[in-house]
């Protein structure tokens, strides 16, 4: 559920009246927090906490002293004297005695090689306004040791300085990594421009806040969601009820693009993948594909009105020599469809067949370079959220899904949830991370799920999948690649199907 943070002090004022304690709601959201951490930070090193006067302070050192045990050596940065904080954080401290070191400069510390965590827990979801002074000066040591150190930082439930309303960021506001959002979605985390705040959304459930009243239209995509959308293969099922999909994509010089999008649609499960390709294209394309795709050469891309296919998908690295073709392919086929990269533009195009296929089965995912070309023909849309965008794009179109792709994706049908991922890292901001999500959709599709569920399923996995090349791939997240992304889609699934953050 996404709430305000009013709706949230409400649904913890209705859990303290039914005689739950803040104690028993900070040890569960502190625990929580320790198990983001380790999902985040699998190699233990050096925990630095930034603390508050606030209860969001005693959560992090519930994380801490979770967090001992496994080896992290602990460190302390405080805005004001021990005794000057609230009684709860307070008793943690004094609990932790001598098990931490306290710090008076972070950048002056030589913390010992190994990796940085900061903890934030400056403030909570009641703060309003700028910074105080001595809040301040530790947000931005905070920012300092993540762009100098390259420390991963983590907030809890909120950055301190972002407005957990409105999404705006006061100066010197916390930039995390990941956010451990305690209990529920709070709106302002989703707002555009947070996300350069927010990061990464790890979702802690608290079971006594988990009833909630809040945003209704929106959902933000997490496994328990999407582990009930993932589809379960029956002990005798057989390659063609994991579905047939074609893929339409690669050209001289763009022939990466098809390749992604094929290993896509073969790590998400599809049962046969066909790339169909111009014969010019053929002796050099397929000799580079996975030994299981087939790759058929056609004189016309109107054959696959032909071919019996489950799903298709179109566009990466197709180039624009055929474009009558492809455009025609659009406006006629009755099969789902993933629509991307050049075939979004020849769709921008040719805005009367974007509106002829508003009630055929499209999934559109566009970058947002590809939206603005797209925008070109909706001049009265510039200026909107990326949430409006969506929704106003698929509102008079019920055949229609638009996943727009960026830090914080949006996914849209009509009468459906909007939905937003939380999966990912900056290192995907790297050429073919799209083409490998057209792939994934594509094969959840041939798989006869709705396409705004294969959109969420394709989102999330993509991302998570890119977490694996770092924290089980060993790799920094400056490195990974489209190919590493494809490589870890099926561990994505195994956590998925676990019900990892």
């Amino acid at each position: 559920m996404i709430l305000t943070c009013r709706q949230m002090q409400q649904c913890e004022d209705a859990a303290f009246e039914r005689g739950v304690s803040a104690a028993a709601l900070m040890e569960e959201a502190g625990r929580g927090i320790a198990n983001v951490v380790r999902q985040f930070a699998p190699r233990v090193g050096s925990l630095v906490l930034f603390l508050g006067k606030g209860n969001n302070a005693g959560d992090a050192l519930v994380a801490a002293r979770e967090l001992k045990d496994d080896g992290w050596k602990v460190y302390v940065r405080l805005c004001c004297k021990p005794e000057a904080m609230k009684e709860l954080p307070q008793k943690h401290l004094s609990g932790l005695g001598s098990l931490v070191r306290v710090l008076e400069d972070v950048m002056a510390f030589d913390f010992p090689a190994g990796p940085i965590v900061s903890l934030d827990g400056l403030v909570g979801i009641g703060a309003k306004g700028p910074l105080k002074p001595e809040l301040r000066a530790l947000a931005r040591e905070m920012n300092l040791l993540r762009t100098q150190r390259h420390a991963m930082t983590i907030a809890m439930d909120l950055p301190s300085g972002l407005d957990g309303d409105r999404g705006e960021a006061c100066e010197d506001a916390v930039e995390a990594d990941v956010t451990a959002v305690v209990a529920q979605i709070k709106a302002g985390l989703l707002e555009d421009g947070a996300d350069h705040y927010v990061g990464r959304m790890a979702l802690v459930p608290l079971a006594e806040l988990s009833d909630a009243e809040g945003d209704v239209q929106a959902e933000v995509l997490t496994p328990r969601l999407l582990r009930e959308w993932l589809p379960r293969r029956a002990n005798d099922m057989h390659k063609g009820e994991a579905g047939r999909v074609g893929i339409l994509a690669g050209s001289p010089g763009f022939l990466g693009a098809a390749e992604l999008a094929c290993r896509g649609a073969m790590r998400a499960g599809a049962g046969l993948v066909t790339l169909l390709v111009r014969p010019e294209a053929y002796p050099i394309i397929a000799p580079r594909m996975p030994a299981e795709v087939m790759v058929k050469p056609v004189t016309d891309y109107r054959e696959v009105l032909e071919i019996r296919f489950d799903a298709l998908a179109i566009g990466p690295g197709l180039g624009f020599a055929h474009e009558k073709e492809i455009v025609e392919v659009l406006k006629e086929s009755q099969t789902p469809t993933v629509v991307d990269a050049d075939a979004l533009t020849m769709l921008a195009k040719h805005p009367e067949v974007l509106d002829a296929t508003g009630e055929l089965p499209r999934l559109m995912t566009p970058h947002p370079g590809e939206m603005d070309r797209i925008l070109r023909n909706f001049p009265g849309w510039h200026g909107m959220s990326r949430r409006a965008l969506v929704e106003a794009l698929t509102e008079n179109a019920p055949g229609r899904t638009l996943l727009l792709k960026g830090a914080r994706t949006v996914i849209g049908t009509h009468g459906q949830k909007t939905l937003f991922n939380t999966t990912g890292h900056p290192g995907m901001a790297s050429g073919g991370m799209g083409d490998v999500l057209s792939g994934v959709c594509a094969a959840f599709a041939a798989q006869h799920l709705p396409l705004q569920r294969s959109a969420g399923l394709g989102a999330w996995l993509s991302g998570r999948a890119a977490e694996l090349c770092v924290s089980e791939g060993g790799m920094a997240m400056e490195a990974v690649g489209a190919t590493d992304v494809a490589a870890k889609l099926g561990a994505a699934m195994r956590d998925l199907k676990e019900g990892w953050f």
